[in-house]
């Protein structure tokens, strides 16, 4: 079941009556769901009792300077030694997890921030080596990280393959001048394209280029260019990310015009130009915001039905077995969700208290179960076959059950988003752009208007 996108007939009455507020479905609930009255012993036995193989996720929270766009959790600073202090203290949560882990081993790694590249190759080291002190990998184990070309030296690089990292992900969001202006992200076309083949020469296994539409001055002519740059440079997998313009939320979005921005028709034609474009190249549509080479790990889950979502996006290695360590990571481990302080000074004095950072969490109840299954299926596969589902989950009679999103639904019909027969819910060409808000007709809690504001628009 690959999935080639069709040429599709854009919609201003389709862009006004789906483009919503939705969440990404990274996890379901979504983090928002999450509680400060978390009991660490919920953790603790969900730490006992999980499979014996998990993912790991890293933050590292430092840059060395403000993109605009960016909505992550992050640390600007120019002090290389705030990073030593960090893995102080990475050190110590490792530590409060290693006994309850057992022999469990981790498969996959993953570096994110921030900006993971702002670490020396000493202290790249050190990290490495806390890892290993303190935790167990599988023979095979996937390594990836982040990269900001801008922070990455060719010695760097081939220290990270030294390291055993396996992957790289380097961050694009534009080949063009003034959108790399608008966004305080300047970065050399050529550099980009030196470490990209030296990540080849070095024998990473998968290289992955990320880029972001709906940034300021993007036009649909600049835009295809910077895409056919991607092309060229052939990597493995490549992410296209919606921009999520909450400035209430992230004070560096203030720095960007809101007139600067791209309307919603002109910001679905550049995320068309990217599926039609990618997928002529030979790329397979995974579904939202990735591209993978058909060979790919990511591409071959997808057509033998097992592809999975996490925090992390799309992956291959369980939705539900990911141990995150550092300031604002989430864990999601069997059903049960927590995630660590956004601030260094609390992180910091959490741990010096001896306790694990962890400031709130979330287990979802059964019908929560249900629901992260099936919006997991349809965000993963765009198919749902009922009956498979019913018997799965034991229900009796599943639109029964789903009644409220079964109305939520119909307009999606209604617009051949979505088709309904006896046994499947299938999402059709065009509405994979809105299965987003496709999902959100089962999400339980999103009918409080007051989180809705809170999530980004859909396209």
């Amino acid at each position: 079941m690959t999935h080639q996108a069709q040429q599709v007939v854009w919609s201003q009455e389709l862009i006004d009556k789906y483009n919503i507020n939705g969440p990404r479905y990274t996890s379901y609930p979504t983090a928002l769901a999450l509680q400060a009255k978390f009991p660490l012993s919920t953790m603790e036995r969900t730490l006992q009792q999980a499979s014996q193989k998990l993912s790991l996720y890293i933050h590292l929270p430092f840059c060395h300077k403000l993109c605009y766009y960016c909505g992550c959790n992050k640390v600007i600073t120019r002090h290389q030694h705030k990073a030593d202090i960090y893995l102080d203290y990475l050190a110590k949560e490792m530590a409060m997890y290693r006994p309850l882990l057992g022999n469990r081993r981790f498969e996959s790694v993953h570096m994110g921030g921030g900006t993971p590249t702002f670490l020396t190759e000493a202290q790249l080291t050190r990290l490495d080596n806390l890892l290993h002190e303190h935790f167990q990998f599988t023979e095979n184990a996937e390594w990836s990280i982040e990269i900001d070309p801008r922070s990455c030296s060719d010695e760097k690089l081939r220290h990270l393959r030294k390291l055993g990292f396996n992957r790289v992900s380097y961050g694009v969001q534009d080949f063009d001048s003034q959108v790399q202006i608008a966004i305080n992200r300047v970065q050399d076309t050529e550099l980009i394209k030196h470490q990209v083949a030296l990540s080849r020469e070095l024998g990473f296994h998968s290289i992955n280029l990320d880029l972001i539409y709906g940034l300021p001055y993007q036009r649909p002519e600049t835009f295809k260019a910077s895409i056919d740059q991607v092309i060229a440079l052939n990597p493995d997998r490549i992410s296209l990310f919606s921009y999520a313009h909450l400035p209430s939320r992230f004070a560096g979005q203030r720095k960007i015009a809101d007139d600067s921005l791209p309307s919603a028709p002109i910001k679905l034609e550049l995320l068309q130009l990217g599926i039609t474009r990618f997928t002529a190249a030979g790329y397979q549509f995974i579904g939202m915001d990735h591209f993978a080479k058909t060979d790919d790990t990511l591409a071959q889950a997808q057509q033998q039905g097992k592809l999975q979502r996490n925090f992390q996006g799309y992956t291959t290695h369980g939705q539900d077995a990911l141990l995150g360590i550092g300031a604002s990571s989430i864990s999601q481990i069997d059903g049960v969700l927590w995630q660590n302080n956004k601030e260094l000074p609390t992180y910091y004095r959490l741990l010096d208290e001896g306790r694990l950072p962890i400031i709130k969490g979330f287990e979802l109840s059964a019908d929560d179960r249900l629901r992260a299954a099936l919006i997991s299926q349809i965000i993963c596969h765009f198919e749902l076959d009922i009956e498979a589902f019913k018997n799965q989950w034991g229900m009796d009679d599943f639109w029964e059950y789903f009644a409220t999103a079964q109305r939520k639904l119909a307009p999606f019909v209604d617009d051949d988003l979505v088709n309904i027969s006896k046994t499947h819910i299938t999402v059709t060409e065009l509405g994979r752009l809105w299965v987003r808000s496709i999902c959100a007709c089962f999400d339980a809690y999103l009918d409080d208007a007051a989180t809705a504001p809170r999530y980004s628009k859909v396209v």
